[in-house]
């Protein structure tokens, strides 16, 4: 027997050879092939939002305790609730408000309009118990009949600031469905929602003038549902205020450890996204997860950041992490809300919190470490074979470019080791396929580029089957590519957005987009 095996024996170790080559052959990513799965757009969508007050009048027992009601001029409105409605009506000039919760300047607020018939206005009204400080947005109407949108500011007591704030969607619209006030900090967008897609009705930015981002004003505002009749009477479902998903999410980025791995918590993936509002710097850093085998993407919190200069900042494009030796969620964010403040620049900002900030409304710390200028979509690792941490971000030099820099420190000292790259960067992440970091990057040139970890060499480009853009679309989109562990239908997964912005907003309009869930496979 032994003689007849011994002239296999070469082929044997041969085949057993190759056979052991190609099961430790290495994963690259260049080799994986990402499909599409679904996608999906929020847009003020209900079961992506987390309350924070209402008025419902089908729950009203004791209106005058729990929602007082206040009258500006000396003849009342008649205010009461009718077949679970909320009604207002007068015969002759007032002014009502009546308190529905408290005040957050990055909340989502909406009245659920059943009717308004007469002359008058209604919308909110946002004030401190003593009226000295107060801000109004409104609705004029005449029969249903849009007349104009406008907002008041009052402060010390003294109107500073009344002006009509419609667009050219608010001309021959009748009010009817649903008003939405975007709120975002140090400005609004209004939209009217009837049938379809909510119309933007409204713009304002007011920073200059009343920043509500201060501090005392999350602290002593007040939140009221505001109707003025000449005569008539306004009839209300419901008002509400959420945190919001908004009309568009962007900057999608898993959220990590400190060596980059992915924070895979109660089986779900967990995101930092942008809330989306009109322009910057009117957007807001929300929370998600999601099962990565399903589409169940979920809202579970907002994120503002304290600079210790008495604001609460609307940063976004923000990388989180759990640092699991110091307990402690840290991470990098971007200073947009510099935008607000003409005499501030951008720069990245360190973030930390010892309470986890993905839940509800969170407030982190931040502090500028020196990276200042035009610089954005920051991505931080903690590499222990170096012994550093290594953060990949994107500088604008003739356009945005991949860079990679190291530091001793998480968050200062950073010095850069490679890039930049030739390449239009956006998005800029480290992830590890297999046993080895990559670097990935979106682009402008309608492909996702993969890079070496550090050195910033090329490698080649992601595989996608139906990418999120088309010829009509930017493509600037955020990578986000996460391996799986063991144990799951696929080993990769990549959550991205498109770059369709929201129709009938005015001036600048960075509003996009939909989130498009792809799965991805090793090449068979």
């Amino acid at each position: 027997m032994k003689a007849i095996l011994k002239p296999f024996l070469p082929f044997f170790l041969t085949v057993l050879f190759f056979n052991c080559a190609a099961a430790q052959t290495p994963v690259t990513p260049e080799k994986i092939n990402f499909v599409r799965q679904g996608v999906r757009r929020f847009i003020f969508d209900e079961t992506q939002q987390l309350p924070l007050a209402a008025l419902y009048p089908r729950e009203i027992i004791g209106l005058s305790a729990m929602y007082p009601v206040r009258h500006a001029l000396p003849t009342p409105a008649q205010v009461s609730v009718l077949s679970q409605q909320l009604s207002i009506q007068s015969t002759s000039e007032t002014q009502t408000s009546i308190w529905f919760g408290g005040f957050n300047p990055f909340a989502t607020y909406m009245i659920d309009l059943a009717r308004c018939q007469g002359q008058g206005e209604v919308g909110f009204e946002f004030t401190d118990a003593s009226q000295s400080e107060q801000f109004v947005v409104k609705f004029v109407f005449k029969d249903e009949q849009l007349l104009d949108v406008r907002q008041k500011t009052v402060k010390n007591a003294q109107v500073v600031a009344e002006t009509s704030i419609a667009t050219k969607n608010s001309k021959n619209t009748q009010i009817k469905g649903k008003i939405i006030l975007q709120m975002l900090g140090s400005g609004l967008t209004l939209f009217l929602q009837n049938d379809g897609l909510p119309l933007p009705i409204g713009q304002f930015d007011f920073g200059q003038i009343l920043d509500l981002r201060h501090k005392k004003y999350l602290h002593s505002f007040q939140s009221r549902l505001y109707v003025g009749l000449q005569r008539g009477e306004v009839l209300i479902n419901k008002v509400e205020s959420v945190l919001s998903s908004g009309m568009g999410l962007a900057d999608i980025r898993a959220i990590t450890y400190e060596d980059g791995s992915p924070l895979l918590d109660k089986g779900r993936l967990w995101y930092t996204m942008t809330i989306r509002g009109r322009a910057l710097p009117h957007h807001v850093q929300g929370v998600f997860s999601l099962d990565p085998t399903t589409f169940d993407l979920r809202l579970e919190g907002v994120i503002v950041f304290d600079r210790n200069d008495g604001l609460l900042r609307n940063e976004v494009a923000s990388h989180l992490f759990y640092d699991r030796k110091e307990k402690s969620w840290r991470g990098l964010t971007t200073g947009f809300s510099a935008y607000a403040k003409p005499e501030e620049k951008k720069q990245l900002l360190a973030i930390e919190s010892q309470r986890d900030p993905r839940f509800g409304f969170s407030v982190m710390k931040a502090t500028p470490f020196g990276l200042v200028g035009d610089i954005e979509d920051p991505h931080v690792v903690f590499d222990s074979t170096a012994r550093k941490w290594r953060m990949l971000t994107c500088e604008n030099q003739n356009g945005y470019k991949a860079i990679m820099l190291e530091s001793e420190a998480w968050n200062k000292g950073y010095r850069r080791i490679a890039g930049p790259v030739q390449h239009n960067s956006t998005g800029t992440s480290i992830q590890k396929i297999g046993n080895e970091r990559y670097c990935f990057s979106g682009s402008q040139e309608r492909q996702v580029f993969i890079y070496s970890y550090p050195t910033l060499q090329k490698i080649g480009t992601l595989k996608m089957d139906l990418p999120p853009w088309d010829a009509t679309s930017g493509t600037r989109v955020w990578p986000n590519v996460v391996e799986l562990p063991e144990g799951y239908p696929f080993r990769y997964v990549a959550l991205m957005m498109d770059r369709f912005n929201f129709p009938g907003l005015e001036g600048p309009n960075w509003t996009y987009g939909a989130l498009y869930l792809y799965h991805g496979h090793e090449n068979e």
